[in-house]
């Protein structure tokens, strides 16, 4: 048997009917589009190139930014010979605070033609000055009812243009003229308030009106303000301290004028309706209490108080240059029923993160408890000890998700959507109310960090189709301006959780933003000696030696994920520091070469395996990353020696837990033999006798999983990589203990659990890089160049799978991939987005059969290439669309 491999490129078919015009679209400018208050000094800016002709590929580009639409006299890249579509950085003239910045990109394809497009992007507050005249300003009280500032304010003529900058701490909501300003919710993101805050930019030219103006905040106490009292000790926090927030509001009119309007002493202060907030324990709201019209004009505030001018916090201003938290959904109850006189329970249908929207009409005074979870008992009301043992370890009676309404009585429905929490909940216990409750009276509002989506994926076994669906939702869930590892008991950012979880959140969105803000965040909470938490921000918990490598290394793995899926080398040399540091620790505090400390396997099945493996694995991969981001920020010496201290690793890990004989690590366990291969740490010519030991494990367990967190990501992919997705479907389709079949059909799981026996948390995103291995080998998309420069295209046609296809908007373009089997043949469709290169690894009985677009014969002869493989076809294709059919293997 051959396989056989063409050149398309060379062939440059036309598909029948299609343009061959280029075109230029997906602009961005720091993986944003038209970004809107940013301080980088030197933006990247990327776009995506498009045609229907096959190969096409740009073979030029140029970039003009100007200080109006198509001007260039802020730079001009000039004509630049090159197929770089992303990570280009503007090199032109030092840039202003609050510049609208036009940009344009020319691109020259194959044949010489141009296409083009634009967009912008605009500065935020460059220095700490421009936020002049600015103060922080409050109520100064810790704890209590949620502190409201206001001022009115004159606009004399025409406006061209007005931005409002702004940051509250906890969290805010700005007002203008009676309406909320911009879309975000939970603003502005968590991080550790001494090191860096985040401030957000709007524009709100719109709402300012010529004359009398009314501009408001009110605040929330978020991380800032911690009050629960629960493990983790946010309620220590060095940076705790009373809510408070800071405005600018520039205006700049048509006649060239400019004007500012600043928080400061003159803004009064009083309290309305929000009497209690904390993002862990929820939301108390009395409509009683509400100020009506007090962000509008001509409001009465004789009985409010001058607004408290309060010290700022220590960390320093920067933009928030990621998507912000929003609301982007409403779900409508899967049922509403009173399982106990005057207790309701609403059932969402879904796990998901957000708050109860409640809808009634009643009497004045009437309070409405909604207390929210995953689990119900068998009496059906709420079961919530999951959560207790975290958050009443202080003996504390405090309440936990749980909102509370009370009613005006104003004769109509009134709704009621909590502001400053947020909770992880499928269900909602509801207590208070003396009438009928249904469907009608709830909603739930599905809230996270507002990422684009970025992949599809379908196929013919609808178990299949849940678990990957199951994992957007836990993905999801757990983003909310950092990655978490539950939204509910902990909301934490748990290292190991986001690390194992980056590529699935690659391929399904585009969360590069976030993890560039957390990345930050990360190098924030390191010590100088190298030492990182296990949560980050943190509020000083989780130092020391309890977490170890296999958390810590989220200092490597998510930046280099960004490199290997992005092209971003940016992200590599800002925490060059932070990797340094953390290999001098681990190097610092070897045992005999290995490292003896930290977390391992976590939430194993049933099988062990010690943390000295996995960690000491983790030491060897952190150092070769560490080499090779040296490698490519041109650091030699340092390459060299951070390859040498891998080297001294492998031969460590070696010595102390491979038995050369047996072809085994320690007591042979899934995650020990796949950690091995899956790290690179197999001594040559023994893995396949490891890779063997490891298939034997796995049939031992009746072809189902035996590990932990670390062992689910490594089998999956060891699995894949080694020519035996077949065994790796056959675990992922399993539906007894331990799967993820098992949470879907014997639990109902609409989300990833923490624990294979459903002991724990029903919303964790750490088992959930299946998320990812659908795309890499049921639809077969693999990266094979640094930023999608090229890719892979390799279904595994596996099991009982009659159908799969997938589509993956890389930085590139969007790449297709879609098979299915119909009466002895396979049908693979294949879409390489322009400027990518790919190859197609077709599986078949018979190469020599394969035919492509309408049934044409593309090649009889074979070649001898990409290791004889038997019954796979193998092209190499460039850009286009390619419908393949041939025998079915």
């Amino acid at each position: 048997m051959f396989t056989k491999i063409i050149s398309l490129v060379a062939i440059g078919v036309v598909a029948a009917g299609c343009s061959t015009g280029v075109r230029v679209s997906g602009l961005r400018c720091e993986y944003l589009q038209n970004p809107l208050g940013i301080d980088v000094g030197r933006p990247r800016l990327s776009w995506e190139m498009e045609s229907e002709k096959r190969g096409e590929m740009q073979r030029a580009y140029e970039v003009r930014v100007g200080s109006e639409p198509g001007k260039g006299d802020l730079w001009e890249s000039g004509k630049v010979v090159s197929d770089q579509s992303a990570q280009v950085a503007y090199g032109g003239k030092e840039l202003a605070s609050g510049q609208r910045c036009y940009w344009g990109v020319r691109v020259w394809d194959r044949d010489g033609k141009v296409a083009e497009n634009s967009g912008w992007w605009e500065m935020g507050l460059l220095k700490a000055g421009d936020w002049a005249g600015a103060k922080w300003i409050g109520t100064g009280k810790l704890v209590g009812q949620a502190p409201m500032l206001r001022r009115e304010f004159a606009v004399s003529g025409a406006v061209r243009r007005a931005r409002a900058y702004v940051c509250g701490l906890g969290y805010y909501e700005l007002r203008l003229n009676g309406g909320k300003v911009g879309d975000h919710v939970l603003d502005p993101g968590y991080t550790d308030y001494d090191k860096r805050v985040l401030y957000a930019t709007y524009d709100v030219t719109d709402q300012i009106r010529e004359g009398k103006n009314a501009v408001g905040m009110v605040l929330g106490t978020g991380w800032y303000d911690v009050h629960t009292l629960a493990v983790w000790e946010f309620d220590k926090a060095p940076w705790r301290a009373a809510p408070k927030g800071i405005v600018r509001l520039e205006i700049e009119y048509v006649d060239g004028r400019k004007e500012t309007v600043v928080s400061d002493g003159s803004w009064n202060a009083g309290v309305g309706g929000i009497k209690f907030d904390s993002i862990y324990g929820g939301e108390f709201y009395d409509a009683r209490l509400e100020k009506t019209g007090w962000d509008e004009v001509g409001f009465d505030e004789s009985e409010w108080a001058g607004a408290v001018v309060m010290d700022g916090p220590r960390g320093k201003m920067v933009a928030q240059e990621m998507q912000p938290i929003r609301v982007t959904g409403e779900i409508v109850p899967r049922s509403v029923k009173e399982v106990k006189p005057g207790v309701w329970m609403v059932d969402m249908g879904q796990n998901f993160s957000g708050v109860p929207k409640l809808m009634v009409k009643g009497k004045a005074g009437v309070m409405v408890k909604m207390r929210c979870g995953e689990r119900v008992k068998e009496d059906g009301t709420l079961e919530t000890s999951q959560i207790d043992v975290f958050v009443k370890r202080s003996g504390a009676d405090q309440v936990f998700q749980e909102d509370r309404y009370t009613l005006k009585g104003s004769g109509g429905v009134e709704v009621y959507v909590p502001r400053f929490t947020y909770h992880g909940f499928q269900y909602v216990e509801v207590t208070g109310w003396a009438g009928k409750l249904g469907v009608e009276n709830f909603r739930g509002e599905v809230m996270h960090t507002d990422v684009p989506s970025a992949g599809e994926f379908k196929c013919s076994n609808e178990l299949v189709n849940k678990i990957w669906m199951a994992s957007r939702w836990a993905y999801l869930s757990n983003l909310m301006s950092i990655p978490t590892d539950c939204p509910t008991r902990e909301k934490n950012g748990w290292t190991g959780d986001a690390q194992l979880a980056a590529e699935m959140g690659i391929y399904n969105f585009k969360p590069a933003a976030v993890y560039t803000k957390w990345m930050n965040d990360v190098e924030d909470a390191q010590h100088p000696g190298g030492d990182l938490p296990g949560i980050i921000p943190t509020g000083g918990w989780g130092y020391g030696k309890g977490i170890g490598p296999a958390w810590d290394s989220v200092a490597f793995h998510i930046p280099w994920y960004l490199y290997q899926y992005y092209g971003d080398t940016r992200i590599l040399a800002e925490h060059y520091g932070v990797m340094q540091r953390y290999i001098e620790y681990l190097s610092a505090n070897r045992e005999d070469g290995v490292i003896n400390f930290g977390l391992g396997d976590w939430a194993p099945y049933e099988a062990q395996t010690p943390a000295t493996i996995t960690g000491t694995a983790y030491f060897y991969r952190d150092a070769l990353i560490l080499a090779e981001a040296a490698k490519l920020l041109g650091k030699n010496e340092d390459a060299r020696k951070y390859r040498e201290l891998a080297g001294e690793v492998r031969g460590a890990f070696n010595r102390k837990f491979f038995d050369a004989k047996s072809d085994s690590y320690l007591s042979g366990t899934q995650t020990a033999l796949s950690c091995a291969l899956y790290q690179g740490l197999v001594p040559a010519g023994h893995e396949k006798g490891v890779f063997a030991n490891l298939v034997n494990s796995i049939h031992a367990r009746k072809d189902h999983l035996d590990c932990g967190i670390l062992g689910t990501k490594y089998v999956m992919n060891v699995l894949l990589d080694n020519g035996r997705a077949d065994l790796a479907y056959a675990i992922a389709t399993q539906t007894d203990l331990p799967s993820w079949g098992y949470w879907i059909k014997e639990k109902g799981a609409t989300t990833l659990y923490e624990s294979w026996k459903d002991v724990d948390s029903r919303n964790h995103i750490m088992f959930g890089d299946i998320g990812a291995w659908v795309f890499k080998a049921l639809a077969g998309i693999r990266e094979d160049g640094v930023g999608f420069a090229s890719v892979v295209i390799r279904p595994e046609v596996v099991g009982d799978l009659t159908s799969a296809s997938a589509t993956y908007d890389s930085i590139r373009g969007k790449i297709v991939s879609s098979w299915r089997l119909d009466g002895g043949k396979i049908y693979l469709d294949v879409t390489v987005p322009a400027n990518m290169r790919g190859t197609v690894y077709l599986p078949t009985s018979d190469p020599t059969e394969v035919k492509e677009s309408g049934g044409e014969i593309l090649m009889a002869e074979g070649v001898d290439s990409m290791g004889n493989e038997k019954g796979v076809a193998v092209y190499a294709v460039g850009s286009g669309t390619y419908h393949f059919v041939a025998p079915q293997r």
